[in-house]
């Protein structure tokens, strides 16, 4: 984990790269979960003996699951100390481009992509990378909004 000791730091860490994370598993029990958090149940999440007939030979995790790990994976990435809070700000661009089988392994990578002093605050553009062990292509990029209020 990089840590900033303030948003100086953080300024001056444009182009850095970050990670990797520790893998996390994709538990059927947390693709459920997501299911009933969202009212998404398309059976290629949750209905493991029809996905097996499927195109993916069996069930996936949604999306939108992915990207909402990011939180998860960027708190093991970096830290920002001597700031009052930070705020997701949102995303730019969003890809989903592999599909992640339940029972897979995922980490994530960030570049600091851009960094921007506004008026008491920083924001951060990320561009994150999360990946599926054993996969060649990532199952998502993002590029992440982050700013800090100093």
């Amino acid at each position: 984990m990089k840590v900033f000791a303030g948003l100086d730091e953080l300024v001056a860490a444009e182009g850095v790269q970050l990670g990797p994370t520790e893998w996390l598993e994709v538990s059927q029990d947390r693709v459920n979960l997501f299911a009933d958090a969202t009212d998404d149940h398309q059976w290629i999440h949750i209905d493991p003996a029809r996905a097996a007939e499927g195109p993916f030979g069996g069930t996936i995790a949604h999306g939108l699951l992915t990207l909402s790990l990011l939180p998860h994976f960027t708190h093991q990435l970096y830290r920002v100390e001597n700031v009052a809070m930070a705020i997701n700000y949102g995303y730019n661009k969003v890809r989903f481009i592999t599909p992640v089988p339940v029972g897979a392994k995922l980490r994530a990578r960030a570049e600091i992509a851009e960094v921007k002093q506004l008026d008491g605050a920083v924001q951060a553009t990320m561009t994150v990378t999360v990946e599926v062990d054993g996969s060649d292509k990532p199952a998502a990029v993002a590029e992440s909004i982050v700013r800090f209020i100093g």
